[in-house]
């Protein structure tokens, strides 16, 4: 049984209308007849959501339907990637801000520091908003 078909069984059996299902999860009554319909897929905070309402495991929602198994490992793919540049512009900030302190300490002048330092930034940036965009192209093509 697909996704669809298990949501909207679970929806009837609550005795709720999409109405107040997209109430209660805070999303809008055309999503719940998407995802009821097979026309979209809930994301994963939106199963938990509904995991929790129906008083179904998430198993039960997800398993059994590869569109939807598929596009949770897709979710959690693009969110481990997100992950994965935010930290590396908080190491490129971090050596950055150590690298200025050093400078200060030996008495170099903050003018010297920028202009030496600055195409390394910059370069760094650019570096990371390319794994950005490449880690949310890469997970934009695989839910297609």
């Amino acid at each position: 049984m697909q996704i669809c078909e298990r949501l909207k069984e679970a929806r009837k059996n609550s005795g709720m209308t999409q109405e107040e299902v997209a109430e209660k999860i805070n999303v809008s009554r055309v999503s719940v007849s998407n995802w009821e319909t097979g026309k979209t897929l809930p994301d994963i905070a939106s199963l938990i959501e509904l995991s929790t309402l129906y008083d179904i495991s998430l198993d039960e929602l997800v398993k059994g339907d590869p569109k939807m198994t598929e596009k949770v490992k897709s979710d959690v793919k693009a969110s481990e990637s997100k992950t994965r540049v935010i930290i590396a512009m908080i190491v490129i900030a971090l050596i950055f801000g150590i690298a200025y302190i050093v400078c200060r300490f030996i008495g170099g002048g903050a003018a010297d520091f920028a202009g030496a330092a600055a195409p390394w930034v910059l370069i760094a940036i650019a570096l990371a908003g390319f794994a950005a965009m490449e880690a949310s192209g890469g997970a934009s093509k695989e839910q297609e």
